[in-house]
């Protein structure tokens, strides 16, 4: 059967599931980094990422503290706030506790994120009796270690995670009903990838606005037009909601295990010395899945001590056999448990140093569900492409190669979210804000880094300006650009402060002035209009006819200050 079928016979027809109980941590960012600062259970604390509050302790909360919260907002509402910085590492390296505690009662323990736990239930459930058995002995190991738990278990992913919220055990066959009175973004608890987790969000909002606003709504919807319309993410939501698994659990193993493994030259004992070597481990996992042309559901991390002592935990992963994310991905992960292992916060003494790391790779079935990627999807193309990436950074530097995004802004320019290739972090703009003002789509194909000089005439060849009331004082007629407009952005950057070359620009050399065929707005952008740096501009939309044989082109320009800059080139 080919991977296309399999992807598409269970569009419609009930998937079998996997049993799972979950412990869930509440508010586990802002517990770990509680308890790294050494505050206690009744502090009012949050966690900062970006812009907003991605964590709050009860204890905020109930002084009505919420998530998504400004840093300014939260602590006008509760002045004794304490807001503690994001690290995820920090989150892994303090849940090794929790995860050594849930094994003493039973093993086998996953960890799909820093305060989420799974375990296959219906094993764990018979050894102690019935799953309510084991729910009390889950929470009453991880309190003995000084936490507190949550603990549930369902048919399906999305079911197992929600019970766990809500501490409850639906009854097998029942976690459709369980889910359809939820809201629609609960679906974000499903996803245990970062990346994975935005798409939810965005997808939630988008089914929100559509009229769909909890998970019964979705579920009824027919499967081939969720499809057609929100493609694989929308079918993932969708089967979520119905309480299945994304594929048929596999009954028997389907390929061998993947394995590495690496012994040190010397015993390490501090996680300086272990960085280099989680990441060689993860790439060279991420290089043999590849070559063998499979993925893998979750990975074993195993280390040797020198007094032949054996430590192990198991990572689940959303993220597939990509080149780059998969290695990236893996690396923080393999990192972060080391940290956990050699910093001691799991109950008993710190691990004698380590002598070897090896990492396997488990549920591992064939390629061919993957989207296509950048660069040649799974064939390894892309591979290459981030080697030569590489290259180019060690060259340039750590921002001389640049990734960007899309973020909330008013102008082209501020829509723009730009990391070094390679980090990971989050847009400090959300895009579903309203954004009043900002300039309509379609977005231009080009914006320069910094705006260019530009006229814009009437027809007897004066400047046009535009008032603070917005009113126009004649019809852009014509439009003066530089000789070559493309070019702009390189002689633009030479007035950049960054780039060294302040005061050698000597102005741009104006080509034949260029009709105007059709104009639109102005569209105004007044920001920070209380601040001496106060920002007002006017936006206009110009298509230009082409000179004899060229081909026409239109523009984004804006008026301030009484002049007009060229900010961007549309194809």
């Amino acid at each position: 059967m080919s991977a296309e079928t399999r992807e598409a016979a269970p569009l419609d027809g009930p998937v079998a599931t996997v049993r799972r109980a979950v412990l869930w941590v509440p508010d586990w960012p802002v517990v770990a980094a509680a308890t790294e600062a050494g505050l206690g259970a009744e502090a009012s604390a949050a966690v900062l990422h970006g812009r907003g509050l991605v964590a709050v302790s009860a204890v905020a909360r109930a002084a009505g503290v919420r998530r998504g919260m400004r840093r300014r907002d939260a602590q006008r509402v509760c002045p004794d706030l304490v807001v503690l910085g994001y690290d995820e590492g920090r989150d892994a390296r303090e849940f090794e506790a929790v995860a050594a505690a849930a094994e003493r009662v039973v093993a086998g323990v996953e960890i799909s994120r820093p305060g989420l736990l799974m375990i296959p239930a219906d094993g764990a459930a018979r050894f102690h009796g019935s799953e309510e058995a084991l729910a009390e002995a889950l929470v009453d190991a991880v309190a003995e270690a000084g936490g507190e738990a949550q603990v549930g278990a369902a048919d399906g992913l999305l079911a197992a995670v929600m019970a766990a919220r809500l501490s409850v055990m639906v009854p097998r066959g029942g976690s459709a009903d369980f889910l359809s009175p939820l809201p629609v973004d609960s679906l974000v608890h499903a996803a245990m990838e970062r990346g994975r987790r935005v798409e939810s969000e965005e997808l939630a909002g988008v089914l929100a606005r559509l009229g769909l606003h909890t998970l019964g709504q979705l579920a009824a919807l027919p499967a081939g037009d969720v499809l057609a319309r929100f493609g694989p993410l929308g079918a993932w939501a969708r089967r979520m909601a119905l309480g299945q698994d994304v594929a048929p659990p596999v009954l028997r193993r389907a390929e061998e295990d993947i394995a590495v493994e690496q012994a040190f030259e010397d015993p390490a004992e501090r996680v300086e010395q272990l960085a280099w070597a989680a990441r060689d481990a993860a790439e060279r996992l991420d290089e043999a899945l590849l070559a063998a042309g499979v993925r893998c559901g979750k990975v074993r991390i195993i280390a040797s001590t020198v007094e032949g002592g054996r430590l192990e935990r198991v990572w689940r992963t959303d993220v597939v056999t990509r080149s780059g994310a998969f290695a990236s991905h893996m690396a923080d992960r393999v990192r972060w448990q080391l940290e956990g292992w050699l910093s001691g916060t799991a109950d008993g003494p710190t691990p004698a140093p380590l002598i070897s790391l090896a990492l396997v790779a488990e549920d591992v079935v064939a390629l061919g569900d993957e989207q296509s990627y950048l660069w040649g999807g799974s064939s390894g193309g892309d591979a290459k492409a981030r080697r030569a990436l590489e290259r180019l950074q060690g060259l340039l530097g750590i921002d001389g190669v640049l990734a960007v995004s899309e973020q909330g802004g008013r102008s082209p320019r501020d829509r723009v979210h730009a990391l070094a290739w390679g980090q990971e972090g989050e847009a400090p703009r959300r895009i579903e804000h309203p954004w009043p003002g900002h300039v309509p789509d379609p977005a231009p194909a080009t914006v320069l880094p910094v705006p260019a000089p530009v006229q814009v005439l009437d027809a007897g060849g004066s400047p046009v300006s535009v008032d603070r009331r917005l009113a126009i004082s004649a019809s852009p007629t014509w439009v003066r650009l530089p000789a070559d407009p493309r070019d702009a952005i390189a002689r633009a950057a030479h007035r950049h402060p960054s780039s060294g070359h302040v005061g050698r620009f000597e102005g741009p050399v104006w080509e034949r002035a260029r009709p105007v065929d059709a104009w639109a707005g102005p569209w105004p952008v007044s920001e920070r209009w209380w601040a001496p740096d106060a920002d007002r501009r006017a936006y206009m939309q110009l298509a230009l006819r082409a000179p004899d044989g060229e081909p026409g082109m239109a523009v984004l320009v804006a008026f301030a200050g009484g002049l007009w800059r060229l900010e961007a080139l549309y194809d």
